[in-house]
């Protein structure tokens, strides 16, 4: 089995990734943050960039689905390919920060290789609002992230919502995690658990489980 973790820059992703993992004894993937060449200079001159830092997601991304496709045993995976292309590259395209040109190349480029690799059993989104994600970033810290806009955020945001509502073909679970501190208290914890098994063993219709549109808030 295969479940992606989904959320904007702040949301929680990896936190509950690694806590998932620990609890249900998946293994973790984790996205290439902290060794991406050209992710510092990104954040600088985001024109620049852009198609150099997403070409290189792409690439680490779909590196790891082809062993994830081969494994035996449950992966759960700290964001997917899917919102890499539909939000992130998306996103830069719509602000005029990726070129026609970057973004054409780059579109067929992921639909050459979509047809080799599946979607995710189940993806789980960490819905967020921007004061949220800010304080979530200031929080951890990291020195890169803190020159970000505010409307880049926002941006991305949107484009979660749409990539969630309008673009995945998938099953989706939405997890509204503004008042969620599943790192700290048990039982907010708990209640993430409880949802994920709810879709997992069948709690739930099967109606909800297919409707990718209907939000299971907290």
């Amino acid at each position: 089995m295969y479940i992606a973790i989904a959320g904007n820059i702040g949301a929680g992703k990896t936190t509950l990734t690694k806590m998932l993992a620990r609890y249900y004894g998946w293994e973790p993937r984790f996205e290439s943050v902290t060794y991406n060449p050209y992710l510092e200079d990104y954040y600088k001159d985001i024109s620049r960039w852009s198609f150099c830092v997403e070409t290189y997601f792409l690439k680490e991304r779909f590196k790891d689905l082809l062993s994830v496709q081969q494994a035996t045993h449950t992966i759960i995976q700290d964001r997917s390919l899917y919102e890499g292309v539909f939000v992130f590259v998306r996103n830069n395209y719509l602000r005029g920060d990726l070129s026609e040109r970057d973004y054409t190349t780059y579109m067929e480029l992921f639909n050459n290789l979509k047809s080799l690799i599946r979607l995710p059993d189940m993806l789980v989104y960490l819905r967020k609002s921007v004061p949220a994600l800010i304080a979530q970033i200031q929080k951890r810290g990291r020195e890169y992230e803190q020159a970000m806009q505010i409307d880049y955020l926002k941006d991305l945001n949107d484009r979660y919502e749409e990539f969630i509502f309008q673009r995945y073909e998938g099953n989706v679970l939405v997890i509204d995690s503004d008042q969620l501190d599943f790192e700290n208290r048990p039982e907010d914890f708990r209640t993430v658990l409880d949802k994920i098994d709810g879709q997992l063993f069948g709690l739930f219709s099967e109606h909800i489980w297919k409707n990718r549109q209907t939000s299971l808030d907290i």
